[in-house]
């Protein structure tokens, strides 16, 4: 009996110290960013013409944010926040870096999250879109791993830089140029993906997966340009584009289930700002839905962006949230899920993981400030509640005309069933309101 009796006591003991281990293990971390992403731009959103099953399956198995806001509306300035969980004037980019090759990017002072997930003991990986220099490039802000472009976009073919001359060639493995001519950029990226996540799949690893669709050049596969071609363009082009995307994403996906890893992935899905109309882009094809605005403004369109995280057994399945959040709270979100202490430093987003695991918590931010632009006439915003004051407005989706007597735009997010920004009317109280809301915010 007695023998017995210790028998169970051990068993139980061990059976309690597994269970302890398992609920303290760090979960691996895959942030997915993806580039110029319109707010609507996925099934799960309720666009009816784009085809994405895979992101939608994310959405599916975890939550989806009705009112995420990028750190800003340009893409250096949106990753800038996300990588130090700062505003990006405070991470020292107010807007667009250099794309051109030696100049700095983010200055090297900044922390990084790859950074605090190495502190942690994570291994970690870039794949895909980042910015220039040596003393900036990934692997000298964090990253263990890094494979991708160093300047704002890139040919999918030839991996030269797509925006001006002269002609460049932008491809890197760990800082040292690399050519694969010919190789489309989206499927060597699910290879650095994969390979990255079998090589590490026995520690735990963080990947910031910056896909550089649907950027321009819209460069989708022949099989998605052929299922789109009936639709106008740049619709047809855009959307072959996101489908392609959608694709990639879901061969990552695979390869964690065939890993055994999904269970322990948590995986955040994110556009770094609205859909651009640029004259590259054909001037549009993404889609802000009712929202006023693009990207490289401030308004709705510009900043409200499409974003899911997934954990399976430790994040709500199939949910959406309502509350503000914004892309600089990642840091301190991700931070927390993963057990990592913050560093002593100011971090401006905060923890979302109340928020993420239940739909009756509040937002963090009793108030939210976005500026773009360097110089004495930057964009800014201020949201308050429903409330948002605009200064130095533009849009860029040519919606409704800016004038003069708009230097200060006031609107109202309340208005309507789907929180639409409208131009003008949503001005209920006149210019001389706004400057009073102003100084009082």
């Amino acid at each position: 009996m007695k023998s017995t009796s210790l028998f169970i006591f051990l068993a139980a003991v061990v059976i309690h110290g597994n269970i302890a281990a398992q609920s303290t293990e760090k979960p691996n971390v895959i942030i997915i960013y993806t580039d110029d992403q319109g707010t609507v731009d996925l099934s799960c959103y309720g666009t009816s013409d784009i085809y994405t099953p895979h992101i939608d399956s994310l959405a599916e198995r975890g939550v989806r944010f009705r009112q995420m806001y990028a750190p800003s509306a340009i893409c250096s300035a949106s990753r800038a926040g996300l990588m130090t969980g700062r505003f990006p004037a405070r991470a020292g980019v107010p807007g667009n870096v250099s794309s051109e090759e030696g100049v700095p990017g983010m200055p090297t002072e900044q922390l990084t999250i790859a950074e605090l997930m190495k502190g942690a003991g994570y291994t970690t990986g870039h794949i895909g879109k980042w910015h220039h220099t040596p003393d900036t490039m990934p692997n000298a802000q964090g990253f263990d791993y890094s494979w991708g472009h160093m300047g704002g976009c890139i040919d999918n073919y030839s991996h030269f830089f797509f925006w001006k001359g002269p002609n460049r060639h932008d491809l890197w493995r760990n800082g040292e140029h690399i050519y694969e001519d010919g190789f489309f950029s989206q499927d060597s990226m699910v290879r650095e993906m994969n390979g990255f996540i079998s090589r590490n799949r026995d520690k735990p690893f963080f990947i910031y997966w910056a896909l550089n669709s649907p950027h321009y050049p819209l460069q989708g596969t022949v099989e998605w340009r052929e299922y789109y071609k009936n639709l106008p363009s740049p619709r047809s082009k855009y959307n072959a584009f996101v489908s392609t995307l959608d694709e990639k994403v879901g061969e990552v996906l695979a390869h964690l289930d065939q890993t055994g890893l999904t269970d322990k992935t948590l995986i955040i899905f994110q556009s770094d700002h609205g859909h651009s109309t640029e004259e590259r882009t054909f001037y549009g094809g993404g889609s802000a839905g009712r929202y006023r605005g693009a990207k490289g403004c401030l308004f709705e369109g510009g900043i409200r962006v499409p974003s899911i995280i997934a954990l399976p057994s430790v994040i709500p399945e199939n949910e959406t949230r309502d509350q503000m959040v914004t892309g600089i709270d990642w840091f301190p979100t991700l931070a927390e899920f993963c057990g990592i202490e913050l560093p002593k430093r100011v971090i401006d987003g905060k923890s979302i993981k109340d928020v993420i695991l239940s739909d009756k918590e509040p937002s963090p931010h009793d108030s939210f400030y976005w500026r773009l632009g360097r110089g004495k006439n930057p964009e800014w915003v201020v949201r308050e509640g429903d409330w948002k004051l605009l200064g130095n407005p533009q849009d860029n989706s040519n919606k409704a005309p800016i004038t003069k007597d708009d230097q200060l735009f006031l609107a109202n997010l309340s208005n309507g069933p789907h929180r639409n920004e409208e131009p003008r009317q949503a001005i209920p109280r006149g210019r001389q309101s706004s400057q009073r809301l102003a100084s009082r915010l």
